[in-house]
């Protein structure tokens, strides 16, 4: 089943919401248009039954940054103004959503597209992908939270590199520098994407979906503001259907049925 929004659409693979941006004749790259889209597709994803969300591109690119297109015609916002209007409040709605997460990088993650790239709980990519801090090539400074992310993720001596030398990062040494998860052959991405994903809905969701928060915490909790929030959230874990079913699969040396509940 198909679900068609502005430049997006949603899949259903059982219990798993592919999202897929789709405007693969500008390598996705991210204009009002396509972003208001997959905000839309995501009120959708989080309005249905499903348990987990995968997170890529038609075509040849992933995202390949911000849709320039419109800059000559007098109208488009300046540079900081659409970050506040039309990427923020989509990088925080990625952040904040109630599912557990993937995106399945295939080809360019270039600019504001390499920061929604790395907003997934686990990052995916194809051996074709790479990722590239591209605003040194216009004369911009990064954004959509990467010098943020990219320190924590590779450190800041490598997150300078990326930025200020502007060169593509393929895959593989992405991999090697622990920016991402996993590397898969091009055609095998997706499938293995949504293998991955049904491994994640078919979990205690509810628990993973307070797990993700944890970590989104993490880096600007003190050690005891953290184990402080850990405690509360396993309060609320261990309220759960979940817990109880987990408890007893064990005991009975049987798998778990987890619901979510």
């Amino acid at each position: 089943m198909r679900t068609d929004f502005e430049r997006a659409y949603v899949t259903a693979h059982g219990n798993v919401a592919v999202l897929t941006f789709n405007h693969p004749e500008v390598m996705n790259a991210a204009s009002a248009k396509l972003v208001a889209g997959a905000t839309e597709a995501l009120k959708f994803i989080e309005r249905s039954d499903f348990r987990a969300l995968v997170l890529t591109g038609e075509g040849k690119g992933f995202c390949s940054g911000a849709n320039l297109s419109d800059r000559g015609s007098g109208q488009a916002m300046e540079p900081g103004e659409s970050l506040q209007v039309i990427f923020h409040p989509f990088l925080r709605r990625l952040r904040d959503v109630k599912l557990p997460f993937i995106t399945a990088v295939n080809g360019a993650a270039a600019g504001v597209g390499m920061s929604i790239a790395l907003m997934g709980d686990l990052i995916l990519a194809s051996r074709s992908a790479y990722f590239l801090q591209a605003f040194a090539r216009i004369g911009l400074v990064p954004d959509g939270g990467s010098t943020w992310l990219l320190p924590r993720l590779v450190g800041l001596a490598r997150a300078r590199e990326l930025s200020l030398l502007a060169e593509k990062l393929p895959a593989e040494t992405a991999l090697e520098w622990g920016l991402i998860n996993r590397v898969y052959d091009d055609s095998a991405l997706l499938d293995e994407a949504i293998k991955m994903a049904r491994r994640l809905a078919d979990g205690p969701t509810a628990a993973l979906t307070l797990t993700r928060q944890l970590y989104g915490a993490s880096p600007h909790n003190s050690f005891e503001e953290q184990i402080d929030l850990e405690s509360k959230f396993q309060s609320l874990a261990g309220k759960s259907g979940d817990f109880w079913e987990g408890v007893q699969a064990f005991l009975q040396k049987r798998p778990a049925k987890f619901t979510g509940k």
